[in-house]
């Protein structure tokens, strides 16, 4: 009989939840599916806490049938108690979701907090437990359908290790943090996760999302149309939106703007389901919206950014100088600014990611000082040095 405590009722993790409320933090992850739904299909939740060590760590399975989450969303509400993810925003997604809006607060991502602490971009949980837990991972069970029951013990074993280890990861790192001055870092960057413009795709701007060559206006506003029916759609009936078509279908038919179903059957990319019934008479219904949309409805082209003539050489000192500071301050570079934002440095935009919060003491200002002229880069044996001028 497997030692691991598996919550399968709402009272039992009301009383679980209970438990955690008296600690300081409490360590969650989720699994998953997503491969035949729009939303994701969630599966079972690994909770942990640091206790006594018998009871302080769980598995529920919210597939049981007498299962509500509701518990987990008022700990979730909890001021006095931080919740803990490690690269959290699927998981945060799913709640929001599932807990028609709620995001747990105060929050805590170790992959952002390490990232700030120099591990790395994007360093991957097990990277993290090996160099700080000093524990290796079975990843045998990693490919698990989470949906399938009863679990084996391994399985339970590898979901469990999720959020066990994590004690040890964010103990480690939430001093780090505290040590180095940086939990305002750690705010910026996980403020986005919970906000819920973040995970809410509306249709009207689903359009934006898909890439395109054409600044034609009509072309633009076909694609709209048929990102705005096929985001709907999928919405709708919980389907992957690629089950509906695809980008490259969807910009075939703002191509050929085909009028009837006779048409459709020409087009070579799409799925032989949405060339009938209520897919193929959205398509053509999108279609004939975006033809007959006016000329002031349309939507603007996005700009195309060019590199302005003249500043390859001040984005080449730039990249000199992110790679200078990122060392110093022992933050993944792009972490701080990518090579797009550098390139638009360099041009004189000032709505740039890298030119506000943190990011602006550790790069920005000397960033803009360098542009403008009022600093300069020498070579100090085999470090960087920055001058005054």
């Amino acid at each position: 009989m497997s030692l691991i405590q598996t919550l399968r009722t709402t009272k039992e993790l009301a009383a679980f939840c209970t438990a955690a409320a008296s600690a300081a933090y409490i360590t969650i992850d989720t699994e998953f599916l997503r491969e035949r739904t729009y939303y994701s299909k969630l599966c079972l939740v690994q909770l942990a806490f640091r206790g006594d060590g018998q009871s302080d760590a769980a598995l529920v399975d919210v597939l049981s049938g007498q299962m509500s989450l509701e518990p987990l969303f008022t700990l979730f509400r909890n001021p006095d108690i931080v919740k803990v993810f490690h690269a959290a925003r699927q998981d945060l997604e799913i709640f929001f979701f599932e807990g028609d809006g709620v995001f747990p607060k105060p929050f805590f991502d170790t992959q952002v907090a390490a990232m700030v602490c120099g591990f790395g971009e994007q360093v991957g949980y097990e990277t993290l437990i090996r160099k700080i837990a000093k524990q290796q991972i079975d990843k045998s069970s990693r490919f698990t359908d989470w949906s399938r029951r009863p679990l084996s013990d391994k399985q339970k074993a590898y979901a469990l290790a999720d959020v066990t280890h994590l004690r040890d990861v964010y103990e480690f790192l939430a001093a780090r943090i505290q040590q180095t001055g940086r939990s305002k870092w750690v705010d910026e960057e996980v403020a986005i996760l919970t906000t819920p413009e973040t995970y809410l795709i509306r249709p009207e701007d689903a359009w934006k999302r898909i890439k395109t060559r054409s600044n034609s206006g009509r072309f633009l506003a076909i694609v709209r149309e048929l990102a705005r029916f096929r985001e709907d759609y999928a919405q709708t009936r919980n389907v992957p939106r690629s089950r509906v078509y695809k980008d490259d279908a969807l910009l075939e038919l703002a191509s050929a703007k085909p009028k009837s179903l006779a048409d459709l059957g020409k087009t070579r990319l799409l799925l032989r389901d949405a060339r009938k019934g209520a897919i193929a008479e959205g398509i053509l219904a999108a279609v004939s919206a975006g033809l007959s949309c006016a000329t002031g409805d349309m939507p603007k082209p996005r700009p195309a950014r060019e590199k302005k003539q003249g500043t390859e050489g001040l984005s080449d000192l730039l990249r000199v100088l992110l790679k200078a500071k990122a060392e110093a301050a022992g933050v993944a570079q792009k972490l701080i600014a990518t090579a797009t934002e550098l390139d638009e440095i360099a041009a004189g935009e000032g709505d740039v990611k890298a030119l506000h919060g943190w990011r602006r003491e550790v790069f920005g200002s000397d960033a803009l000082d360098l542009c403008a002229g009022k600093i300069a880069l020498s070579a100090n044996g085999r470090s960087v040095k920055l001058i005054r001028l």
